[in-house]
């Protein structure tokens, strides 16, 4: 049998071609599905990706800015770190919030964001400031602040008047073709304690306020303001006087003693006994109504050397009705009822109409800067001077004692209270009598070195109450801050010769600080401050070695060499900053 060899080799041939022809025919249906896929997805919608849009810089209004993404409007955000720790003296270990505290600590943040477009008609801006701080200690908690709803305490037995929260919108304004809308600092002001840790020499300082104000420019430098401003932030009080008094109803020739204190009140002495004894028959609202704005005015100079302005102000000074409360009167002296036509009566025979009264308080300010760069690049002083009626804030003779309230201590624990209300309501005429005061400062900025710099710095500043009120005052009672021990209602003139009630009073303050920045926008300093408080004539009873005395016991006391007494008081204050400013 013969074997047939060839098959083998054709069948090999075979399967070769069968496999090219496959290859060729799954080639061309892939090309096919290609090109229908094509076709078709040519007659979708094509989605384009989104456009990614950077932040672009801002050079038109300095370093910082940047657009907005989407807008025009250009915008920078900046803040601030701050942490201090202080000492101050205080001697005082009697009871008392605050009473013996030395040390005190305090840190701040500062948010600040400014928004700015260019219009047909200048630069648009917008500036906001938020500020919030925790304070502790002496003198660290602020009743200035509190005072005006910018911080709250903490209510713990060991920590009220000793720890304290701050918060504050500092800055909200609008700036646009001249005009300044929102919350803003008052253009009243100047120095502004440019070159201190913490404001303490004297002069005007709100560096928050509520204003409308428009600002007209006549080039090489000259500018003109006029500002419609929030008169809450510049109210110091008329002065009202607590007076112990008797009540109404009496039996024979005994009377019942009450002590009666309100703030809201001052006492109105419409009728004298026979005997010389004041007789209390009404008390006047001395609340301060907001009735209108302050206005402020504003002329100011800006050169290569520095600068200068000219500022006044007019403020609305307006209080309550009369012979809104009842009566008092001494011991045997028959009282006419409230209101009725016997005590309005006395009241007309003395001149006191009852309603409420309007008068006008007013300030008037100038300042220069000069910069000093032949010194070294820099240097600047400032020199500024205030005289003021019925304006205290405004002159600034409140800036270290404290703000909206009638008197306070220089530092807590002092030894007396330094008076300082824009005002008082005569007892005896019922009319609003006003205050007078001026501040003088000076200070100074040199740097020794690009990274090392220091000021100093100092002020002058006196109160002054008009001629009467303080002795027309001295027929109430109470205002010393002790009620009568007898029914007398003569205060006793020896004791009253003591209290610092309206005495004419002055304060010096002077102080110095060195900052290091060992790199930009970063400062680290020290600053001392001394501060002396008086009268300017008398001597005052020193609260912190002297307690308890009244009508009754002051003779004895007197007599036994009990009472000690001094013409003026010295604070010191030292503090140590770190701040980041970005």
């Amino acid at each position: 049998m013969t074997r047939n060899t060839e098959r083998p080799h054709l069948g090999l041939e075979a399967l070769e071609m069968m496999m090219k022809l496959l290859k060729s025919s799954l080639l061309g249906s892939a090309a096919a599905l290609a090109a229908v896929g094509a076709a078709h997805a040519a007659d979708l919608p094509v989605k384009k990706a989104i456009p990614v849009e950077f932040v672009r810089v801002c050079s038109a209004y300095g370093a910082g800015f940047f657009y907005i993404p989407g807008t025009e409007t250009c915008l920078r955000i900046s803040g601030r770190a701050r942490a201090e720790v202080g000492f101050q003296t205080n001697e005082n270990r009697n009871v008392g919030s605050q009473v013996g505290d030395v040390s005190l600590f305090r840190s701040l943040l500062r948010i600040n964001m400014d928004a700015r477009t260019q219009t047909d008609y200048g630069t648009l801006r917008a500036f906001i400031r938020l500020e919030a701080a925790s304070r502790s200690g002496a003198f660290s908690t602020s009743g200035t602040q509190q005072r005006i709803a910018n911080a709250y305490p903490a209510l713990g037995v060991d920590q009220f008047s000793r720890v304290q929260q701050y918060v504050n919108t500092d800055k909200a304004f609008i700036q646009f073709a001249g005009l300044t809308a929102g919350r803003a600092s008052s253009f009243f002001d100047f120095y502004a304690h440019d070159f201190e840790f913490v404001a303490a020499t004297a002069g005007s300082d709100i560096a928050s306020t509520n204003l409308l104000a428009y600002t007209a420019t006549f080039g090489n430098g000259f500018s003109a303001t006029i500002s419609l401003e929030d008169p809450n932030f510049r109210k110091n009080t008329v002065l009202s006087a607590s007076a112990a008094a008797t009540t109404a109803q009496q039996s024979g020739t005994s009377a019942a003693q009450i002590f009666f204190s309100n703030y809201s009140l001052s006492p109105l002495i419409l009728q004298q006994a026979a005997n010389g004894n004041a007789t209390i028959l009404a008390f006047q609202d001395v609340i301060e109504r907001s009735r209108m704005p302050d206005f402020v005015g504003v002329l100011r100079y800006d050169a290569a050397w520095g600068s200068a302005q000219v500022s006044a102000a007019v403020k609305d000074i307006n209080i309550g009705g009369a012979f809104n409360q009842g009566l008092a009167g001494a011991a045997g002296v028959a009282l006419p009822a409230a209101n009725s036509a016997a005590a309005l009566a006395f009241a007309n025979a003395r001149g006191i109409r009852g309603g409420s009264q309007t008068t006008e308080g007013f300030a008037v300010q100038g300042g220069l800067k000069i910069n000093t760069p032949f010194i070294a690049p820099g240097d600047a002083l400032y020199l500024q001077g205030a005289y003021g009626e019925g304006a205290n804030v405004y002159t600034g003779v409140t800036a270290y004692t404290g703000t909206y309230t009638q008197s306070g201590t220089p530092t807590n624990g002092g030894p007396f209270a330094q008076y300082l209300s824009d005002a008082t309501l005569n007892p005896l005429t019922g009319r609003i009598q006003l205050a007078q005061s001026f501040s003088v400062v000076g200070s100074f900025l040199h740097y020794w070195s690009p990274s090392v710099r220091s000021a100093v710095y100092a002020s002058y500043s006196e109160t002054n109450y008009a001629r009467g009120a303080r002795e027309a005052l001295s027929l109430t009672q109470g205002i010393i801050g002790a009620n009568a021990g007898a029914a007398s209602f003569v205060t006793n003139p020896a004791l009253f010769a003591l209290s610092p009630v309206l005495r004419d009073n002055y304060q010096i303050v002077a102080g110095a600080n060195l900052i290091w920045s060992p790199v930009k926008d970063l400062d680290i300093g020290v600053e001392g401050n001394y501060i002396n408080t008086g009268m300017k004539s008398g001597r005052v009873i020193d609260q912190t070695k002297t307690t308890g005395v009244n009508n009754a016991n002051f003779a004895a006391l007197n007599a036994a060499g009990a009472i000690k007494t001094l013409n003026n008081y010295d604070a010191a204050q030292v503090r140590f900053r770190v701040q980041r400013d970005f």
